[in-house]
């Protein structure tokens, strides 16, 4: 479900007009959308460099710079002429300080977990211009203009670019000013509607009639991405769901990156929680943490096009190797490979054919009436965004047939509600016991046609960075449902006559337990109805007026 979804048009104040009783902090409502803004330009002496960052007061670290510079340009391999779109994601310095203004909080508690702001990464967006001019010393004109962020808006953002990064190209700082100062008026991204959002009289939205209209902030065209790999559908969403390493050997940074980015939303509503790079490079910060050969690869999807890293990967368990979409894809299986060739059967495999190395044997069988029903469409040349939505349709099937039995085994370890009491702490939720889970598969298994062995595919599974993401999210969530029960019980509670036989300290022991549990209520914003935190709070100012004076100060003053 698309997270704007309802209509809401841009009528807002400008800073300038903004009323004396609400004046916004300087670029409040920029920073809900974007970290900055940034050119980056080749520079015959320093190379890539950056030539301009706005807003000026905007604190990147040297690191973040470096990198940024490195991730904006195509590696000289991909022989990227004119205009190309692309996207990559960082890893932020640690300790740098967040421009967030506040707006994390309400976005993020009602955004899909696949569309909330990142806390340690930024989503870099580029639009690289190369083209032959005379007048440069190399022959040509090169220059990226990059849009970083912490949401995970590719369509939006590319879009965005596509408005604002030609004119740039002609008309300099003043243009990226005047754009940055509008997108200044943009009101803050809200999950469940429908935003419009002028730029240089060039209005953007979503599901409205508009003249740039976007269907989805973030989706992207899945059946492009996986045409040439149709039939391996099945292997593909194992191991992101396993969150296997991957290494996507592109021809150009733009497919390096959809690919990545599509193979990340291929277990969506399920949040990919390891780490994925849709561009990398051989400068990347954590080249060397992610290309030793001392341990196994980590929990990591690379997209990458330099040659270089054939070598470098040629060891990795699972490589994608993309070029011109074609249907015909080689898997070549590990186990069929003579020991003594094995390396060098590799690197030539991959040096010379497209397709999938894998070791990888899938728990479950193919869908082979889904392929069939795909292949048909390109025969009859159905439109891709038909496609696209048929292929995703069936992946979120199949991941929400495997996440629904986990979801009603946890429900099983909530705390019964009649064991809430206002008088008690509040009941435990029951440990996970994946042997427990496992006996409820017989009775409560995935609801699906497909065949195999599910079984192991759950106990891969609870080793996986994914389960370890999505059982601390669904366990945070229950423990905050527990919190509601027991406030709503305790609310629901005749405080003053429990109060009557109680002794001076335990009344204020309870205060002070109650104050600290409607500040927790308001601070993570739980569910409760506020009418009922009213009436908690004025149980608790007349019982605190029904003690002697002295105490009624100290507790005035806490």
């Amino acid at each position: 479900m698309d997270p704007f979804d309802s209509s809401d048009s841009l009528e807002g104040p400008s800073k300038t007009a903004a009323t004396n009783a609400e004046v916004p902090v300087p670029w409040s409502r920029f920073s809900a959308w974007l970290e900055c803004v940034c050119v980056v330009t080749f520079d015959l002496e320093l190379g890539q460099a950056i030539e301009l960052v706005y807003p000026h007061d905007v604190k990147l670290t040297e690191k973040e710079k470096t990198s940024i510079c490195y991730l904006s340009f195509p590696d000289s391999y991909s022989g990227c002429l004119g205009d190309t779109q692309f996207s990559f994601r960082l890893r932020q310095s640690v300790g740098r300080s967040s421009s967030w203004f506040g707006h994390e909080d309400a976005y993020n508690r009602d955004a899909p977990v696949t569309l909330q702001k990142e806390h340690a990464h930024f989503h870099g967006y580029v639009y690289f211009r190369q083209v032959k001019d005379a007048s440069v010393k190399r022959g040509y004109f090169q220059k990226s203009l990059v849009v970083v962020s912490r949401l995970p808006f590719g369509n939006l953002f590319h879009s965005l670019l596509q408005v604002i990064a030609p004119e740039y190209f002609e008309k300099h700082e003043p243009w990226l000013e005047t754009v940055c100062n509008e997108i200044d008026q943009w009101p803050a991204p809200v999950p469940g509607q429908t935003l419009n959002l002028p730029v240089m009289g060039v209005v953007m939205q979503n599901l409205l009639p508009a003249p740039t209209v976007l269907p989805s902030v973030h989706e992207l065209d899945l059946f492009k991405c996986f045409q040439s790999v149709l039939i391996h559908m099945q292997m593909l969403w194992e191991l992101m769901l396993l969150g296997e390493p991957v290494v996507v050997m592109a021809p150009s940074p733009t497919v390096s990156s959809e690919t990545v980015l599509a193979l990340v939303s291929a277990i969506a509503p399920l949040r990919y929680c390891g780490d994925y790079r849709p561009y990398f490079t051989i400068h990347d910060s954590e080249f060397k943490e992610y290309t030793t050969r001392t341990q196994a690869p980590p929990n990591v999807i690379l997209g990458v096009t330099n040659p270089f890293f054939i070598k470098t990967f040629h060891c990795w368990p699972h490589i994608i190797r993309l070029g011109d979409l074609k249907m015909s894809v080689k898997v070549k299986k590990l186990a069929k490979l003579k020991t003594l060739d094995t390396k060098t059967y590799i690197y030539n495999f991959l040096l010379c054919n497209k397709g999938i190395y894998t070791a990888y044997k899938t728990f479950l069988h193919k869908d082979k009436s889904f392929i069939k029903r795909l292949l048909k469409g390109i025969q009859k040349k159905r439109p891709s965004e038909v496609q696209s939505a048929i292929l995703r349709r069936h992946l979120l099937e199949q991941t929400e047939s495997f996440i629904l039995p986990l979801e009603r085994y946890l429900e099983s370890l909530m705390p019964p509600q009649r064991s809430m009491s206002p008088w008690k702490t509040p009941p435990q939720i029951r440990s996970f016991s994946q042997d427990e889970f496992m006996k409820t598969l017989e009775q409560a298994g995935p609801q699906l046609t497909l065949k195999g062995d599910w079984t192991g595919l759950y106990r891969r599974f609870f080793r996986s960075p994914n389960f370890d993401g999505w059982y601390r999210l669904r366990h945070r969530e229950m423990t905050q449902k527990v919190e509601c029960l027991h406030l709503e019980a305790i609310c629901a509670a005749d405080l003053l006559t429990w109060n009557k036989d109680k002794s001076e300290v335990e009344i204020v022991d309870l205060i002070l337990k109650l104050r600290e549990k409607l500040m927790k209520a308001r601070k993570h914003q739980l569910p409760v109805k506020e009418e009922l935190l009213e009436k908690l709070e004025q149980s608790i100012q007349t019982i605190i007026s029904s003690l002697p004076e002295d105490l009624q100060t100290l507790l005035h003053r806490q």
